[in-house]
């Protein structure tokens, strides 16, 4: 914002800037009213713009709340630290994806009750793409690469389906409890159930 003598005036923002910003003030107020009482109408007041505005990008409210959900996804990714271990790098992945995306689910949830699904005229599989990403693939296989890249797996013999169990099951008590994963329950998941798969599909131990 830039003062001048008149007092101050409101910097015009245009493009990926402007964007974001109204897709941050939509998160905004679907945290704070909900899925259900949240209108086009609100979100601009909120922006301080023209409802025109989000019009001209959004068809509709359905529309615009996906694409906040994609907006605050992507915009805060889970970490993936690198600890030296597929273990250890699995234990704070998995972690991290329980802490920062419990109110996200809990939100998408509440929204998904409240009508999003159903006045979207989308699929279940396609609200849950929009919402999950399909970002998430890639982003895990960065940190199976580096296991592999350790010698501790082979990343080739290992099943897509099991690579994708642990995040699988994380998103799952997500959903379930909409609360936090406990510790001891994501340990359970990477040495209960993971590990003993991966070490099943390591070279030379029979697996398929």
């Amino acid at each position: 914002m830039i003062t001048g003598t008149r007092g101050p005036v409101r910097r015009r923002r245009r493009g990926q800037q402007l964007e974001a910003e109204l897709l941050d003030t939509a998160w905004a107020e679907l945290v704070d009213v909900g899925f259900a009482r949240l209108t086009m109408e609100s979100v601009a007041a909120r922006a301080g713009t023209g409802i025109a505005v989000l019009y001209r990008r959004w068809a509709n409210k359905d529309e615009l709340v996906l694409a906040a959900f994609e907006h605050y996804r992507t915009s805060h990714p889970i970490d993936l630290p690198d600890t030296g271990s597929l273990r250890g790098d699995l234990l704070a992945a998995l972690t991290g994806m329980g802490r920062t995306r419990a109110a996200f689910t809990i939100i998408a949830a509440a929204a998904g009750f409240a009508g999003l699904l159903a006045d979207s005229g989308l699929t279940p599989a396609e609200v849950r793409d929009r919402i999950i990403g399909g970002e998430a693939p890639a982003r895990r296989r960065m940190l199976y690469q580096r296991a592999t890249d350790r010698g501790e797996i082979d990343l080739d013999r290992i099943p897509a389906a099991v690579l994708a169990m642990p995040f699988d099951l994380v998103r799952h008590d997500l959903l379930m409890e909409l609360k936090p994963l406990k510790p001891a329950r994501i340990r359970s998941i990477i040495d209960d159930l993971f590990m003993p798969l991966v070490h099943k599909h390591r070279a030379g131990s029979g697996g398929a």
